[in-house]
């Protein structure tokens, strides 16, 4: 296990840093360090009783796909009590994230019916999830970064199904309040948002808590190996491939959707000669412009996995089409 000696002193001035936020970096600080971990939890999570101890749990819950491995990074640990945790940092948001964090919740829930003799005994699972970008675009949340789910009754939401809870912390939405109340909560935050590879000095308030100092201390370029930084460099570029080629549907859609719209929706107006009919017209060939040009972007983003090599399953991932789907693209490719 690293340790780094200079953390009991002031970081240097023109010191070089990464960001905590990927791979190696996030998994040196939280799954390397029990009591920075456990720090991380109790001021996140909304817990009755404080996490006093951990131990970390290994191995894949669900199997990632190639293209998405990247964008996730993940700890998972125990306390004493049997509590489960699932600390998660998302690089960036895609439709389907809930649903894999809510089936890894569920199925470290499930698990433990191998060791527990009776329902009564089954510990809760939380997911902690850390996401780098917004997703809740709501009328009135636009600074509302913290979200915090659980299984209530819709009537009465005192009453609850214990066993999963979940928080998701939109991390571009955060701004320092310098509140009391939660300041290590607000430290804590700031080191994932503050800290990176553009900075040059650290603000001293985050320095002068011991658990904050020391996780910047880890985040020192100088702390890693050369092949640390190699591997650290390549999961950046892959993290870039990845939103790139996510990005490609709805940016070739949009752009041909739109296109064609205004085209079909122009001609249609024409033809009825009315100003009504025109205004009519534009909305139907907009729509069904998107429509199509949708459908010819993501059939492009189909037919750039095939040339990258990736496979069937993995390309209905990216392109959000079905196997069947998929594979009547490449047939029509081929021919």
């Amino acid at each position: 296990m690293y340790v780094c000696t200079r953390i009991i002193k002031q970081i240097p001035y023109m010191a070089q840093f990464l960001d905590p936020k990927y791979d190696l970096t996030f998994k040196r600080v939280f799954g390397e360090h029990k009591h920075l971990c456990i720090s991380l939890i109790n001021s996140m999570l909304p817990l009755e009783k404080p996490v006093v101890s951990i131990e970390y749990q290994s191995g894949e819950l669900i199997p990632e796909l190639d293209v998405l491995r990247n964008t996730i990074v993940d700890v998972r640990c125990i306390d004493s009590s049997g509590r489960q945790f699932i600390v998660e940092m998302q690089l960036f948001w895609y439709d389907s994230f809930k649903k894999r964090v809510l089936l890894n919740a569920s199925k470290a829930y499930v698990l433990q019916l191998d060791a527990a003799e009776k329902f009564k005994t089954l510990q809760p699972v939380y997911s902690l999830n850390f996401v780098n970008d917004i997703f809740e675009k709501s009328p009135g949340m636009e600074d509302v970064y913290f979200h915090h789910y659980k299984i209530v009754n819709l009537k009465d939401s005192q009453k609850q199904i214990e066993g999963l809870e979940f928080v998701f912390l939109e991390l571009p939405k955060f701004k320092p309040l310098n509140r009391a109340d939660r300041k290590l909560h607000e430290l804590w935050l700031r080191f994932l948002t503050e800290v990176n590879e553009k900075s040059e000095e650290i603000p001293k308030d985050l320095l002068k808590n011991e658990h904050i100092r020391e996780a910047v201390g880890y985040m020192e370029r100088a702390a890693y190996t050369k092949e640390q930084l190699t591997a650290y460099d390549k999961w950046k570029v892959d993290l870039m491939t990845a939103r790139s080629m996510l990005d490609d549907a709805e940016t070739i859609g949009l752009e041909k959707g739109e296109a064609i719209g205004l085209e079909k929706g122009e001609a249609i107006g024409l033809e009825k000669g009315e100003a009504i009919g025109l205004e009519k017209g534009e909305a139907i060939g907009l729509e069904k412009g998107e429509a199509i040009g949708l459908e010819k972007g993501l059939e492009k983003v189909a037919i750039n996995c095939k040339t990258a090599g990736y496979s069937i399953d993995t390309t209905a991932m990216i392109a959000g089409l079905t196997s069947k789907q998929v594979i009547e693209i490449f047939k029509r490719y081929e021919d």
